[in-house]
């Protein structure tokens, strides 16, 4: 059985963690498997959106498989300044789950069907858009193991919630469940388990049928002008206003409302 499926639906990407007997637990393959297959999406100018579940309804992902990521004899510096496969290889598995680092600039949906933990609840943190099962709960527990959150989950956490709720959370390493989650803003929608996929990909297509360019040129904005002075931040969105204002599928939008039909985008 492979411990992540991946598969095409339209322009949407849906990648699916497939270890259930683990609780969705990722061991350093499926961790490369997942970052071999967040570049896949990237690269590939036929995908628009990509969907981030796990298998079952029990968990999405409960981080790192502690029993087969035990530390290597390489030390920190050492793997710290191999390149990235090696690195993974040596021991720096969580190189290959942080996913801001790959450059992404398409929409990323977190379908969260159950436990998101640790690196689980960081890998859904990654995404632009978190919805959630009535089942799922979420968690940065590393500090109960004397650790602390290496995919950016402390940064995140810090700007997807109010700092009191977040400090609660990683200081104490407790959950919160899936009403919680939406009351703190965590996650934009709740869900019946059995519909969360098909609202994942409901989401998905409304945002593939909207003009290429701007839907990338929205997540380069929300991207880039997170640590940006406010009037900076509205420079950079009048300037990416100013690339996309002569484009056909701006055009085309303006025709299609005229006209009262279904805009035809290429991407130009």
């Amino acid at each position: 059985m492979e411990s992540l499926q991946i598969q095409r639906k339209g322009r949407t990407f849906v990648v699916r963690i497939n270890r259930p007997e683990a609780l969705n637990a990722l061991d350093v393959d499926t961790m490369a498997a997942l970052n071999a297959a967040m570049r896949e999406f990237r690269d590939d100018g036929d995908l628009s959106v990509a969907v981030i579940t796990g298998t079952g309804e029990r968990a999405f992902c409960t981080g790192a498989d502690l029993k087969r990521t035990m530390p290597t004899d390489a030390g920190f510096a050492e793997t710290y300044f191999q390149p990235y496969a090696e690195s993974v290889d040596a021991g720096l598995y969580v190189r290959a789950i942080t996913l801001s680092e790959l450059g992404i600039n398409k929409p990323l949906i977190a379908a969260v069907n159950g436990h998101a933990l640790g690196g689980g609840a960081e890998i859904a943190l990654d995404c632009d858009i978190r919805i959630s099962s009535t089942t799922a709960t979420f968690g940065l527990p590393e500090a109960r193991w004397a650790s602390v959150p290496a995919v950016g989950g402390v940064s995140k956490l810090l700007r997807a919630v109010p700092r009191s709720v977040a400090m609660q959370m990683l200081l104490t390493g407790d959950r919160i469940d899936a009403a919680e989650a939406h009351r703190v803003g965590l996650v934009s929608e709740v869900i019946a388990p059995q519909q969360l996929l098909a609202r994942a990909l409901e989401i998905a297509d409304r945002i593939a049928a909207n003009g290429p360019l701007a839907v990338r040129s929205i997540k380069t904005l929300a991207t880039r002008t997170e640590d940006l002075p406010l009037s900076r931040s509205v420079e950079l969105e009048q300037l990416l206003w100013g690339v996309l204002r002569d484009t056909r599928d701006r055009i085309e939008g303006r025709q299609a409302f005229t006209d009262r039909r279904t805009p035809e985008y290429q991407g130009r």
